[in-house]
């Protein structure tokens, strides 16, 4: 029988009950967002959300939609609840991260609700492993408010075109300095490293970019400590949304596809390091 279509152990209701064919699918998804040992996770009716910050300098979330489940409950509006990402993480692989072709491990992920473990009932090959981890109080997380209309800049990149970017600059640099503006340069990123300064431009037209939309220009930088851990996402993209409002804050938002083909979006926002003078530039 599926895990997802046994009964739950008890008349007791779960607050949340959701289960994958392939609980690689959220196990890559958590990687991406994995670079602090904690994590918030909200579940509503749309799905499931799971938040990372260090330093309330940068924010991550992970979003898996309702639909990428195979069966997907949530009992009230929404259920909220920290957790060790990095034990979570072991559990998901706990029969390895490469399983033979044509397998996969089947996940059903059950939440009673305040003080109660998260429980997990992981099968493969017919053996059923169960794994009950400890939740805690939720912190309060910073909201960066990231709305549609005070987003003063926006383009949308082939992911292609910024794994070229990260292996081409110079990562010794502190900062990435990020300019984007309706005219020339358009879209730049530089560095400023121990090879001096390097500048990598794409221009609007770009066979890497998918749509552009800038409305003034801008120019920020963002420290690269800061960044590197949103190079897992981009590893898994096919697209990125590069995002900035009005005070220089980053949002970069990226569309993964599964390997079923089911889209899930990751994404990261970063607070700017310094203002720049035009004297810098």
């Amino acid at each position: 029988m599926p895990l997802w279509t046994q009964p739950p152990a008890s008349d007791e209701p779960y607050a949340l009950v959701a289960s994958l064919d392939n609980a690689r699918h959220l196990s890559s998804l958590l990687r991406a967002v994995h670079f602090q040992d904690h994590a918030t996770c909200f579940a509503t009716a749309n799905g499931l959300r799971v938040t990372v910050e260090d330093a309330k300098c940068i924010q991550a979330n992970a979003f898996i939609q309702a639909e990428i489940f195979q069966a997907y409950a949530v009992q009230e509006e929404s259920v909220t609840f920290r957790i060790n990402l990095s034990v979570l993480l072991d559990c998901l692989t706990i029969f390895g991260t490469g399983s033979l072709p044509g397998t996969s491990t089947a996940l059903r992920m059950c939440y009673r609700g305040y003080g109660y473990p998260l429980m997990l009932f992981l099968e493969e090959g017919g053996v059923v492993t169960v794994c009950k981890i400890n939740t805690q109080e939720p912190e309060e997380l910073l909201d960066f408010d990231f709305c549609s209309t005070k987003v003063v800049n926006k383009i949308i990149l082939q992911s292609d075109g910024l794994r070229e970017a990260f292996a081409e600059l110079d990562m010794t640099s502190e900062v990435l300095q990020i300019t984007m503006s309706p005219d020339k340069p358009y879209f730049r990123l530089s560095t400023f490293g121990n090879a001096g300064s390097a500048h990598l431009d794409y221009p609007r037209d770009s066979d890497l970019m998918e749509a552009f939309h800038c409305s003034q220009t801008q120019t920020n930088r963002y420290k690269i400590a800061l960044l590197k851990p949103s190079t897992k996402a981009l590893a898994l993209s096919c697209k990125v949304s590069i995002r900035t409002d009005a005070q220089g804050f980053l949002s970069l938002q990226y569309m993964i596809r599964n390997e079923d083909g089911q889209i899930c979006f990751v994404e990261y926002y970063c607070c700017p390091d310094e203002d720049v003078t035009e004297a810098e530039l």
